[in-house]
């Protein structure tokens, strides 16, 4: 036994002493789409969580008149900029660990983040193509074979 490596034959190789393979069954990583899109959601929630806590500053009138139309809504604001948060971080970090309703969650964010940048064009241009991305991640062949495959 001195002087053994692992493709020698040793106590555990042959065919009932060998090391079992886990019967096949193999951890698949997620595909860049899904890494993709996951990344994009936790900087989206991390903006968000940014804006509630500048709202809770100096700032915090300026925020909330853009967000809810009057300056003394400001806890209006923070909650609004929490929730926002929430809708984009639970999905980026369950997305990754293959759970369907994080990427059925993620789709509809992006739905309502399209239609909200159809409405509030020209100036949505990027909040539109950032959501407009995810979509199109969320729904690519190998996203949905990723899912569907668990």
């Amino acid at each position: 036994m001195t002087g053994q490596r692992g493709d020698e034959p040793g106590p555990y190789s042959g065919l009932f002493g060998g090391v079992p393979d886990s019967y096949g069954y193999r951890e698949v990583a997620a595909p860049k789409q899904v890494t993709v899109a996951a990344v994009v959601s936790a900087g989206l929630g991390a903006m968000c969580l940014l804006l509630a806590g500048l709202a809770l500053t100096s700032a915090g009138g300026q925020i909330s008149q853009v967000l809810t139309g009057s300056r003394g809504n400001t806890p209006v604001a923070v909650a609004a900029a929490l929730v926002c948060a929430v809708i984009y971080l639970v999905p980026a970090f369950y997305i990754r660990k293959r759970y369907g309703w994080a990427r059925y969650m993620l789709i509809a964010v992006a739905a309502m983040g399209i239609a909200g940048g159809l409405m509030a064009l020209p100036a949505s241009l990027l909040g539109l193509a950032i959501h407009a991305t995810l979509l199109t991640l969320m729904l690519q062949r190998p996203t949905k074979l990723w899912f569907h495959h668990h």
